[in-house]
Protein backbone atom coordinates (compact mmCIF):
# COMPACT_ATOMS: atom_id res chain seq x y z
CA UNK A 1 0.00 0.00 0.00
CA UNK A 2 1.33 3.50 -0.81
CA UNK A 3 1.27 6.34 1.64
CA UNK A 4 -1.60 8.03 -0.18
CA UNK A 5 -3.59 4.65 -0.36
CA UNK A 6 -2.73 4.22 3.20
CA UNK A 7 -4.15 8.12 3.92
CA UNK A 8 -7.24 7.17 2.04
CA UNK A 9 -7.72 4.17 3.99
CA UNK A 10 -8.30 6.22 6.93
CA UNK A 11 -8.07 4.29 10.87
CA UNK A 12 -9.10 0.86 11.31
CA UNK A 13 -13.02 0.32 12.34
CA UNK A 14 -12.94 0.47 16.01
CA UNK A 15 -14.37 -3.33 17.91
CA UNK A 16 -17.96 -3.11 19.44
CA UNK A 17 -18.12 -2.27 23.20
CA UNK A 18 -18.58 -5.47 25.01
CA UNK A 19 -22.01 -6.08 25.89
CA UNK A 20 -23.09 -5.48 29.55
CA UNK A 21 -23.18 -8.62 31.66
CA UNK A 22 -26.70 -9.92 32.80
CA UNK A 23 -27.92 -8.11 35.77
CA UNK A 24 -29.44 -11.75 37.10
CA UNK A 25 -28.19 -15.03 35.26
CA UNK A 26 -29.21 -18.24 36.29
CA UNK A 27 -28.07 -21.60 35.28
CA UNK A 28 -29.55 -24.99 36.62
CA UNK A 29 -31.29 -23.58 39.45
CA UNK A 30 -32.59 -26.55 41.76
CA UNK A 31 -34.29 -26.50 44.82
CA UNK A 32 -35.71 -29.18 47.05
CA UNK A 33 -37.47 -29.68 50.56
CA UNK A 34 -37.28 -32.66 52.48
CA UNK A 35 -36.27 -34.63 49.40
CA UNK A 36 -39.07 -33.35 46.85
CA UNK A 37 -38.06 -30.81 44.35
CA UNK A 38 -39.20 -27.71 43.80
CA UNK A 39 -37.02 -26.64 41.14
CA UNK A 40 -35.92 -28.41 38.05
CA UNK A 41 -33.10 -26.57 36.41
CA UNK A 42 -34.11 -22.81 36.20
CA UNK A 43 -32.31 -21.19 33.40
CA UNK A 44 -32.77 -17.19 33.00
CA UNK A 45 -30.86 -13.76 32.24
CA UNK A 46 -32.27 -10.60 32.69
CA UNK A 47 -30.85 -7.18 31.36
CA UNK A 48 -30.20 -3.74 32.63
CA UNK A 49 -33.42 -2.08 32.29
CA UNK A 50 -35.48 -4.56 31.99
CA UNK A 51 -38.59 -5.13 33.23
CA UNK A 52 -39.07 -8.87 33.63
CA UNK A 53 -42.21 -11.17 34.96
CA UNK A 54 -42.10 -14.16 35.86
CA UNK A 55 -45.71 -15.65 35.69
CA UNK A 56 -47.04 -18.69 36.93
CA UNK A 57 -49.98 -20.40 39.09
CA UNK A 58 -49.48 -20.62 42.82
CA UNK A 59 -47.49 -23.04 43.98
CA UNK A 60 -45.39 -22.96 40.84
CA UNK A 61 -41.86 -21.68 42.27
CA UNK A 62 -42.06 -18.53 42.13
CA UNK A 63 -41.40 -17.30 45.76
CA UNK A 64 -38.84 -19.87 46.33
CA UNK A 65 -36.71 -18.72 42.80
CA UNK A 66 -36.88 -14.66 44.17
CA UNK A 67 -35.68 -15.52 47.71
CA UNK A 68 -32.74 -17.46 46.26
CA UNK A 69 -32.17 -14.46 43.70
CA UNK A 70 -32.50 -11.97 47.03
CA UNK A 71 -30.36 -14.29 48.94
CA UNK A 72 -33.07 -15.05 51.88
CA UNK A 73 -32.93 -19.03 50.86
CA UNK A 74 -29.98 -20.87 50.00
CA UNK A 75 -30.26 -23.28 46.85
CA UNK A 76 -29.90 -27.08 46.49
CA UNK A 77 -27.77 -26.91 43.56
CA UNK A 78 -27.00 -24.64 40.13
CA UNK A 79 -25.70 -21.32 39.62
CA UNK A 80 -26.87 -17.65 40.33
CA UNK A 81 -25.52 -14.28 39.67
CA UNK A 82 -27.09 -11.10 40.92
CA UNK A 83 -25.59 -7.94 40.37
CA UNK A 84 -22.37 -10.20 39.29
CA UNK A 85 -22.74 -11.88 42.77
CA UNK A 86 -24.12 -15.16 44.22
CA UNK A 87 -26.71 -14.21 46.37
CA UNK A 88 -26.08 -16.61 49.42
CA UNK A 89 -22.60 -14.54 49.68
CA UNK A 90 -23.79 -11.20 49.31
CA UNK A 91 -22.77 -8.66 51.69
CA UNK A 92 -24.79 -5.31 52.75
CA UNK A 93 -23.00 -3.36 50.26
CA UNK A 94 -24.57 -5.31 47.48
CA UNK A 95 -27.95 -5.75 49.52
CA UNK A 96 -27.88 -1.91 49.34
CA UNK A 97 -27.88 -2.22 45.50
CA UNK A 98 -31.31 -4.20 44.98
CA UNK A 99 -34.90 -2.58 46.29
CA UNK A 100 -37.50 -5.11 47.64
CA UNK A 101 -41.19 -4.55 47.51
CA UNK A 102 -42.96 -7.55 49.04
CA UNK A 103 -46.20 -9.23 49.20
CA UNK A 104 -47.40 -7.49 52.62
CA UNK A 105 -45.78 -6.16 55.94
CA UNK A 106 -47.09 -4.25 58.72
CA UNK A 107 -43.91 -2.98 60.52
CA UNK A 108 -44.16 1.14 61.22
CA UNK A 109 -47.66 1.54 60.77
CA UNK A 110 -47.59 4.30 63.31
CA UNK A 111 -44.96 6.43 61.64
CA UNK A 112 -45.79 9.41 59.73
CA UNK A 113 -45.36 9.04 55.66
CA UNK A 114 -42.54 11.00 55.50
CA UNK A 115 -41.12 11.01 58.50
CA UNK A 116 -40.57 6.64 57.72
CA UNK A 117 -38.91 7.68 54.20
CA UNK A 118 -36.91 10.08 55.91
CA UNK A 119 -35.76 7.24 58.37
CA UNK A 120 -34.91 4.63 55.77
CA UNK A 121 -33.09 7.16 53.52
CA UNK A 122 -31.02 7.87 56.57
CA UNK A 123 -28.96 4.02 55.37
CA UNK A 124 -28.48 4.77 52.42
CA UNK A 125 -24.66 6.93 52.02
CA UNK A 126 -26.79 8.55 48.31
CA UNK A 127 -30.68 8.51 48.98
CA UNK A 128 -32.87 9.98 46.86
CA UNK A 129 -34.51 12.90 48.35
CA UNK A 130 -37.90 12.11 50.08
CA UNK A 131 -40.03 14.99 49.00
CA UNK A 132 -39.15 13.99 45.23
CA UNK A 133 -39.61 10.68 46.12
CA UNK A 134 -43.12 11.21 47.46
CA UNK A 135 -44.17 13.61 44.54
CA UNK A 136 -42.73 10.74 41.85
CA UNK A 137 -45.20 7.88 43.74
CA UNK A 138 -47.70 10.40 44.13
CA UNK A 139 -48.22 10.56 47.72
CA UNK A 140 -47.29 14.39 48.72
CA UNK A 141 -50.86 15.18 49.96
CA UNK A 142 -50.43 12.43 52.28
CA UNK A 143 -46.96 13.30 53.70
CA UNK A 144 -47.90 13.87 57.19
CA UNK A 145 -50.42 11.25 56.89
CA UNK A 146 -49.90 7.83 59.59
CA UNK A 147 -48.49 4.76 57.52
CA UNK A 148 -51.90 2.64 58.82
CA UNK A 149 -54.33 5.47 57.65
CA UNK A 150 -53.30 4.79 53.97
CA UNK A 151 -55.42 3.37 51.07
CA UNK A 152 -54.36 0.01 49.79
CA UNK A 153 -53.04 1.75 46.86
CA UNK A 154 -51.48 4.09 48.48
CA UNK A 155 -49.66 2.06 51.05
CA UNK A 156 -48.24 0.58 47.89
CA UNK A 157 -46.83 3.17 46.35
CA UNK A 158 -45.07 3.94 50.45
CA UNK A 159 -43.87 0.46 50.23
CA UNK A 160 -41.87 1.27 46.60
CA UNK A 161 -40.88 4.63 47.96
CA UNK A 162 -39.11 2.87 50.56
CA UNK A 163 -37.47 0.40 48.29
CA UNK A 164 -35.69 3.02 45.95
CA UNK A 165 -35.38 5.47 48.08
CA UNK A 166 -31.35 4.13 48.06
CA UNK A 167 -30.98 4.13 44.49
CA UNK A 168 -31.35 0.44 43.74
CA UNK A 169 -30.00 -0.84 40.26
CA UNK A 170 -32.79 -3.90 40.51
CA UNK A 171 -36.29 -3.92 42.37
CA UNK A 172 -37.65 -7.04 42.78
CA UNK A 173 -41.72 -7.01 42.87
CA UNK A 174 -43.57 -9.86 44.43
CA UNK A 175 -47.50 -10.31 43.28
CA UNK A 176 -47.12 -6.25 44.34
CA UNK A 177 -51.15 -5.55 43.19
CA UNK A 178 -53.13 -8.49 45.00
CA UNK A 179 -55.82 -6.71 46.18
CA UNK A 180 -55.70 -3.33 44.39
CA UNK A 181 -58.30 -2.05 42.73
CA UNK A 182 -58.60 -1.01 38.73
CA UNK A 183 -57.42 2.73 39.46
CA UNK A 184 -55.01 1.68 41.97
CA UNK A 185 -53.64 -1.38 39.61
CA UNK A 186 -53.62 1.34 36.82
CA UNK A 187 -51.32 3.97 38.89
CA UNK A 188 -49.29 1.28 40.33
CA UNK A 189 -48.32 0.13 36.46
CA UNK A 190 -47.18 3.40 35.65
CA UNK A 191 -44.99 4.38 38.32
CA UNK A 192 -42.98 0.90 37.98
CA UNK A 193 -43.03 1.64 34.07
CA UNK A 194 -41.36 5.40 34.79
CA UNK A 195 -38.85 3.55 36.91
CA UNK A 196 -37.77 1.41 34.27
CA UNK A 197 -37.82 3.84 31.23
CA UNK A 198 -36.67 7.02 33.53
CA UNK A 199 -34.82 5.98 35.72
CA UNK A 200 -33.04 2.83 34.32
CA UNK A 201 -33.97 0.48 37.46
CA UNK A 202 -34.21 -3.72 36.06
CA UNK A 203 -37.53 -4.98 37.75
CA UNK A 204 -38.55 -8.64 38.51
CA UNK A 205 -41.65 -9.20 38.70
CA UNK A 206 -43.32 -12.29 39.94
CA UNK A 207 -47.59 -12.68 39.59
CA UNK A 208 -50.23 -14.92 38.31
CA UNK A 209 -51.84 -11.91 36.56
CA UNK A 210 -51.76 -12.67 32.84
CA UNK A 211 -52.79 -8.72 32.10
CA UNK A 212 -50.37 -7.35 34.48
CA UNK A 213 -47.41 -9.46 32.93
CA UNK A 214 -48.71 -8.17 29.42
CA UNK A 215 -49.19 -4.54 30.35
CA UNK A 216 -45.86 -4.52 32.20
CA UNK A 217 -43.10 -6.78 31.14
CA UNK A 218 -40.50 -6.55 28.01
CA UNK A 219 -40.27 -10.02 28.45
CA UNK A 220 -42.36 -13.41 30.53
CA UNK A 221 -40.84 -16.04 31.91
CA UNK A 222 -43.63 -18.75 32.22
CA UNK A 223 -42.50 -21.06 34.95
CA UNK A 224 -44.95 -24.62 35.70
CA UNK A 225 -44.38 -27.01 38.16
CA UNK A 226 -40.74 -25.75 38.51
CA UNK A 227 -39.60 -25.54 35.28
CA UNK A 228 -39.82 -22.94 32.87
CA UNK A 229 -41.61 -23.64 29.97
CA UNK A 230 -41.52 -20.79 27.76
CA UNK A 231 -39.90 -17.49 27.50
CA UNK A 232 -39.98 -14.48 25.22
CA UNK A 233 -41.82 -11.02 24.67
CA UNK A 234 -45.75 -11.23 24.68
CA UNK A 235 -46.16 -11.49 21.03
CA UNK A 236 -43.04 -14.07 20.46
CA UNK A 237 -44.98 -15.85 23.12
CA UNK A 238 -48.89 -15.93 21.75
CA UNK A 239 -47.36 -16.21 18.01
CA UNK A 240 -45.44 -19.14 18.84
CA UNK A 241 -47.63 -20.43 21.31
CA UNK A 242 -48.71 -24.85 20.44
CA UNK A 243 -52.75 -22.86 20.74
CA UNK A 244 -53.54 -23.36 16.68
CA UNK A 245 -55.31 -19.94 15.83
CA UNK A 246 -58.92 -20.24 14.87
CA UNK A 247 -60.95 -19.24 11.35
CA UNK A 248 -64.70 -18.55 11.90
CA UNK A 249 -66.81 -18.09 9.15
CA UNK A 250 -70.09 -18.62 7.13
CA UNK A 251 -70.20 -21.20 4.32
CA UNK A 252 -72.46 -20.15 1.12
CA UNK A 253 -75.09 -22.80 2.34
CA UNK A 254 -75.70 -20.36 5.48
CA UNK A 255 -74.07 -22.37 7.82
CA UNK A 256 -71.17 -21.44 10.70
CA UNK A 257 -68.20 -23.26 10.07
CA UNK A 258 -64.68 -22.65 12.68
CA UNK A 259 -61.54 -24.58 12.13
CA UNK A 260 -58.47 -24.48 13.88
CA UNK A 261 -55.11 -24.29 11.98
CA UNK A 262 -51.62 -23.19 12.63
CA UNK A 263 -51.09 -20.69 9.30
CA UNK A 264 -54.37 -19.18 9.69
CA UNK A 265 -53.60 -16.71 6.06
CA UNK A 266 -53.44 -19.74 4.58
CA UNK A 267 -56.77 -21.34 5.17
CA UNK A 268 -57.95 -18.03 4.19
CA UNK A 269 -57.02 -17.93 0.90
CA UNK A 270 -58.01 -20.96 0.22
CA UNK A 271 -61.66 -20.21 0.85
CA UNK A 272 -61.71 -16.99 -1.00
CA UNK A 273 -60.12 -18.94 -3.74
CA UNK A 274 -62.70 -21.44 -3.23
CA UNK A 275 -65.77 -19.50 -3.08
CA UNK A 276 -64.32 -16.84 -5.42
CA UNK A 277 -65.78 -13.67 -3.99
CA UNK A 278 -65.88 -12.49 -0.20
CA UNK A 279 -66.18 -14.64 2.76
CA UNK A 280 -69.21 -14.10 4.82
CA UNK A 281 -68.92 -13.30 8.34
CA UNK A 282 -64.88 -13.56 8.97
CA UNK A 283 -63.53 -13.49 11.99
CA UNK A 284 -59.34 -14.89 12.39
CA UNK A 285 -58.65 -15.41 16.30
CA UNK A 286 -55.22 -15.81 16.34
CA UNK A 287 -53.46 -17.22 19.66
CA UNK A 288 -53.05 -14.60 22.95
CA UNK A 289 -50.69 -15.01 25.43
CA UNK A 290 -52.86 -16.81 27.55
CA UNK A 291 -53.48 -19.53 25.18
CA UNK A 292 -50.18 -19.93 25.48
CA UNK A 293 -50.34 -19.51 29.38
CA UNK A 294 -52.86 -21.83 29.74
CA UNK A 295 -51.53 -24.73 27.35
CA UNK A 296 -48.33 -24.41 29.56
CA UNK A 297 -50.37 -25.08 32.56
CA UNK A 298 -52.27 -27.79 31.78
CA UNK A 299 -50.51 -29.68 29.80
CA UNK A 300 -50.52 -33.61 30.73
CA UNK A 301 -48.04 -35.56 32.40
CA UNK A 302 -46.11 -37.12 29.61
CA UNK A 303 -45.33 -33.51 28.07
CA UNK A 304 -43.47 -32.99 31.33
CA UNK A 305 -41.95 -35.92 31.31
CA UNK A 306 -40.56 -35.18 27.98
CA UNK A 307 -39.60 -31.75 29.21
CA UNK A 308 -37.36 -33.40 32.35
CA UNK A 309 -34.48 -30.98 31.83
CA UNK A 310 -36.50 -28.17 32.91
CA UNK A 311 -35.26 -25.51 30.73
CA UNK A 312 -35.88 -22.94 29.16
CA UNK A 313 -34.79 -24.22 25.94
CA UNK A 314 -36.50 -25.37 22.71
CA UNK A 315 -38.19 -28.13 22.25
CA UNK A 316 -40.54 -29.26 19.44
CA UNK A 317 -43.88 -27.86 21.34
CA UNK A 318 -42.81 -24.38 20.69
CA UNK A 319 -40.89 -23.68 23.82
CA UNK A 320 -38.80 -20.66 23.90
CA UNK A 321 -35.14 -19.76 25.20
CA UNK A 322 -34.69 -18.11 28.22
CA UNK A 323 -31.72 -16.03 27.30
Amino acid sequence: MTTTEHLQAGPAPSAPPPAAPPVIQVSDLRMAYGGKDVLHGVDLEIHRGEIFALLGPNGAGKTTTVEILEGFRQRSGGQVRVLGTDPARGDDAWRGRIGLVLQSWRDHRRWQVAELLTHFASYYPHPRDPAELLALVGLTEQAGQQVDRLSGGQRRRLDVALAVVGRPELLFLDEPTTGFDPEARRDFHDLVERLARDEGVTILLTTHDLAEAERLADRIAMLVNGRIRACGTPPELARRAAAQAEVRWTAPDGTARRERTEDPSRLVWELHRDTGGPIADLEVRRPTLEDTYLHMVHRDDTTDAGAADGTAGGTADGELRAA
